[in-house]
């Protein structure tokens, strides 16, 4: 089974804390986590301008999508994500604004995780890597 590659910045507590939980959820193992700050991810986002402005999904063929946008088929690979995939599909305009005002508060958001919590998370995204 090929894998959908999500990229994330491993500089961030929330950002690790938040794929912790989406990996979690992933039990079906549809999701291989790659730090923005990889190697692998200068290849894999080759082309995409200014890649640190969000999170990436990057399908089995190579195509990528970033941020609100990527929302949808990230959740439509989920099990019971197909609801939450549906609404991310058909107000993309919310998503997007959604995903911005997380990304620009994740210093905020982040304050309750704990180490403990970022160091469960660093441990599933290492498993799965």
């Amino acid at each position: 089974m090929s894998r959908h590659t999500v990229l994330y910045d491993r500089d961030c507590g929330f950002c690790r804390w938040a794929l912790g939980w989406v990996l979690r959820w992933d039990r079906r193992r549809a999701l291989r986590p790659v730090a923005l700050q990889d190697p692998e991810a200068d290849v894999l986002l080759a082309g995409v301008p200014d890649r640190m402005a969000s999170w990436h999904l990057v399908d089995p063929a190579g195509e990528v999508r970033s941020a609100g946008v990527a929302l949808a088929p990230l959740f439509g690979l989920l099990p019971g994500g197909a609801p939450a995939a549906a609404i991310a599909d058909r107000f993309p305009g919310a998503a997007e604004r959604g995903y911005r005002w997380v990304a620009e508060h994740r210093s905020w958001l982040g304050k309750p995780v704990t180490n403990g919590m970022k160091a469960r998370a660093d441990a599933l995204i290492d498993r799965r890597g």
